[in-house]
């Protein structure tokens, strides 16, 4: 039997659901009947469970009061079909959201629970209730005719971020009875989720708030005309600091104040304006700062044309409402992430800036600015600046790992919630030039705990002057810790920011995020400079999709200590964090733009450590992602490469030892590839590479590196006879297997394939055909198998050192390289030796292979297999 051929028993379930309220003697509302206005308003004005406008009607509602006089609204739902009680995701929780982050309507409109917690959400957008109790209840009837019937209860707040938890069973509604109530609601009360569930919620609602950010600029860019940049930020900051409200002092601006008035005083411009003169008068500001913050905003708000009334509406207030309906649930229910800062990334993104700018004005992912943060040792006694702020991302991590080491070392509540004051007043201080960005920053850091007293809008190169500002004028800044993102395009690629923001410093550390040619030679002279009063401790490496969407930027991050000249014998800590752990997605290409894959946040906590503790901190990043070394330091009269040999690839050393951990990598992964490789004879009985003396080699002389004829696709044939070798990494370059091509070129055997993408050499013993970016690497020497592998294993070496060029300056470069090869008696190359040496290391690796296989078979049979 079909569903369509079921008929519902939702009204037998209402009837017997609502029964038992009537006989409680609670006062319940139906479906058609009014609670209270701010309630039947929200519901009307939340998005309805079929994805139209509005009119979301629980089909029974009740206002209870527990003992401490705190109400809780109960929002219930029936359903009167089998197995319509609740949709879960993989993790437990209610299914409300597709995989793309988009509402799923089908679950919402299809199941009681899922529907009652939608509902309770409405209220969490658009009321000042923070705690909701969502029921859901279906039935059926079985064959004799009795009501069979499941209810699900669930609290739904804003400590769960609003995607509800299970209260627990019941099979009736007495829990809500007045005498049972207030231990249902401690019941409640001890409800929690785990730092785990809660960072995945967190996740969750960061990739809705992007999608929600997207659908409003379409909305406002596509819909909303004659608005500049600048008005469209000024919009949606006075949208937003009029709804924020602040309990019992001001409540916040409802879409229904605004009446698309002429009247004199009394346009919605003026009745937004009044508010958030309201809202910053109880958030304490500075006379001055409110008066900037409201000038600023008056010139859209006020004197602007958006109080131009058209069909009995403003466009102010449309945009207003657009502004709350998308956006207005995630900052009210207190998620702490840079709400701004995808605000401001989102709008950046596609509004009219030139690409130069484009490239400047990019969002620092979160568990960046909170690496930034720990690495210019913030604490709560820190003060800390940044000398261009943008959206105050790095300012919020500041703030709150400030908060929280005060929260941790302080033990007096009295004596903690005046440092927390302290730390928002006075120990924050940004620096922003650009007048609609500098907005979204003051927006930022109120959203997020309100350290707004000292973001200045000053040049932070021309005007400031070390100096509060606001009322303080005349008192420096004790800067201890400065955090950046500068513009790249600014001169040294940004570092002259650097080097103004340290030599006002009296002590402390740095830490900032850059372009990786600003440590190899586009800003030496700044470079220089610093040195000579600042010392370099470290630089990181950081992955080259860090920025998604922006792939093209490769960044570093420079960890400074100030105020003490860099020496000549102080060794830097080179860390390459090209893989952090984490799998990115392009916007748009996947559900989940950051997945942790491989112990991301460890290698994040690991990377703290070794800055600065050092190689014995090590254990998620590897060895060879650690060198210290020496860098040049300026000296009078002599020409070296101080300031420019600053990155990971510049410091790589190819010794022995080192060597012969990437030979054996490269002999695994050969092995693995050609099991015909197990099948070696003639190998020597020693276990211990022979010795031998090391000579340098320049690349230049061993190698060419040509340019080859690349071939799409689309063109290859049928067959099996050639690789098809493209820039992939994968499957040692090969992407496809293919016949003889008409009209293209083969390249030859017993070369090395270059792609161009992630720098790869792989070794290629036939007749090839090319794909595009492709270089191929020709030996001036004889080749055997052995000496393949090997020389595979140096060229790779040089990967790191090729990833911080440009394309274009790769064959240059690789060219003028120099490696270090064992040499015989008369200074060769010793090439005998090479071929001991692989043999030997091909025998301890199968051995171990065979050793595993082995007990493999043991554990099966009991029976040997030899290899």
């Amino acid at each position: 039997m079909t569903k369509s051929t079921v008929q519902s028993i939702e009204p037998n379930i209402a009837e017997l659901a609502n029964g038992w309220l009537k006989e409680y003697g609670l006062d319940y509302k139906l479906e058609q009947e009014k609670l209270n206005n701010e309630i039947d308003r929200a519901l009307n004005d939340y998005y309805s469970k079929s994805g139209g406008n509005g009119s979301n009607r629980p089909d029974t509602k009740l206002l209870l009061q527990d003992k401490h006089l705190n109400y809780f609204p109960v929002l219930i739902e029936y359903k009167g079909y089998k197995n319509k009680l609740i949709k879960l995701d993989e993790d437990g929780h209610v299914q409300n959201t597709k995989n793309d982050n988009t509402p799923n309507y089908t679950n919402i409109k299809g199941y009681a629970v899922n529907g009652a917690v939608h509902y309770a959400n409405a209220l969490l957008h658009y009321t000042e209730y923070s705690d909701v109790i969502s029921i859901g209840m279906t039935g059926y009837k079985d064959i004799t005719g009795k009501i069979k019937y499941e209810i699900g209860v669930y609290f739904v707040s804003k400590s769960n971020l609003g995607i509800g938890q299970k209260v627990g069973e019941f099979t009736d509604f007495s829990f809500l009875k007045k005498e049972y109530f207030d231990k249902f609601i401690d019941k409640v009360r001890k409800l929690s989720l785990n730092q785990k569930e809660l960072q995945k919620i967190k996740l969750q609602r960061e990739q809705e708030i992007d999608a929600s950010l997207v659908k409003l600029n379409n909305d406002i860019y596509k819909n909303e005309k004659g608005l500049s940049e600048k008005d469209r930020v000024n919009l949606v900051a006075a949208s937003i600091m009029a709804t924020i409200g602040i309990a019992d002092k001001v409540p916040p601006l409802e879409k229904t104040d605004l009446k698309s008035s002429s009247e004199k005083h009394n346009t919605d411009g003026e009745i937004i304006i009044r508010k958030i003169s309201n809202f910053l008068d109880e958030k304490h500001l500075p006379y001055e700062k409110k008066q900037l913050i409201i000038n600023s905003l008056s010139n859209t708000i006020i004197n602007g044309n958006v109080n131009k009334i058209i069909n009995g509406e403003t466009q102010l207030k449309r945009v207003f409402t657009k502004v709350i309906d998308d956006l207005g649930f995630y900052y009210k229910i207190g998620l702490t992430t840079d709400f701004t800062g995808k605000l401001f990334n989102e709008m950046y993104s596609w509004l009219g800036f030139t690409q130069d700018k484009l490239n400047d004005v990019v969002l620092t992912p979160s568990y960046v600015t909170n690496l930034l943060v720990k690495l210019a040792r913030v604490n709560k006694d820190s003060y800390v600046w940044d000398f261009a702020t943008g959206s105050a991302g790095l300012l919020v991590a500041a703030m709150n790992e400030m908060l929280d080491d005060a929260k941790q070392t302080i033990k007096s509540p009295e004596k903690l919630i005046q440092k927390e004051i302290e730390i928002k007043a006075n120990q924050l201080l940004g620096l922003e030039i650009l007048p609609e960005i500098y907005m979204l920053a003051i927006l930022n850091m109120i959203l997020m705990g309100d350290g707004s007293s000292n973001i200045l809008n000053e040049d932070s190169l021309l005007d400031f002057d070390g100096n509060y500002g606001f009322g303080k004028d005349n008192e420096k800044f004790p800067a201890t810790a400065f955090v950046l993102n500068p513009p790249y395009s600014a001169e040294g690629n940004g570092m002259i920011f650097v080097e103004r923001a340290l030599n006002m410093m009296a002590s402390g550390y740095g830490a900032i995020i850059i372009q990786d040619s600003a440590g190899n030679g586009k800003a030496t002279e700044y470079n220089q400079r610093i040195l000579k009063d600042h010392t370099l401790v470290a630089s990181i490496k950081m992955p080259d999709d860090l920025f998604i969407g922006k792939s093209n930027v490769k960044t570093y991050i420079y960890v400074f200590k100030v105020k003490e000249r860099h020496e000549k014998e102080f060794p830097v800590k080179f860390i390459d964090f090209s893989y952090d752990g984490y799998a990115r997605a392009a916007r748009g290409k996947s559900s989940t733009n950051l997945r942790d894959i491989n112990n991301a946040k460890k290698r994040y906590e690991e990377l703290v450590k070794v800055v600065k503790f050092g190689p014995s901190q090590l254990n998620y990043i590897s060895k060879e992602c650690y060198i210290e070394d020496k860098i040049d330091i300026p000296e009078e009269g002599i020409e070296n490469d101080s300031g420019k040999d600053w990155n990971f690839g510049q410091h790589i050393r190819i010794l022995g030892s080192t060597t012969e951990t990437i030979v054996d990598k490269v002999v695994a992964n050969k092995i693995v590839y050609q099991l015909r490789d197990f099948l070696i004879s003639d190998i020597p009985s020693t276990t211990n590479s022979p010795d031998t003396d090391w000579s340098e080699f320049k690349i230049g002389d061993l190698f060419t590196i040509e340019k080859t004829k690349g071939i799409n696709k689309d063109a290859l044939t049928l067959g099996l006879d050639y690789d098809y070798v493209t820039r992939t990494s994968e499957n040692e370059g090969v992407l496809a297997k293919t016949g003889l091509v008409e009209g293209a070129k083969l390249n030859s055997g017993q070369i090395w394939s270059l792609g161009l993408l992630q720098m790869d050499f792989f070794y290629r013993d036939r007749e090839w055909y090319s794909g595009q970016f492709v270089r191929k690497i020709v030996p001036k020497f004889d080749i055997e198998n052995e000496i393949a592998i090997y020389f595979t294993a140096i060229l790779n070496s040089l990967k790191p050192i090729l990833l911080s060029w440009l394309v274009r300056d790769v064959d240059r470069i690789f060219l003028s390289l120099k490696v270090k090869l064992p040499i015989n008696i008369n200074g060769e190359i010793d090439f005998e030796y090479i071929k001991k040496y692989v043999n030997i290391l091909q025998k301890n690796r199968i051995s171990q292979i065979s050793s595993f296989i082995n007990l493999q078979m043991n554990k099966l049979d009991g029976k040997n297999f030899d290899v």
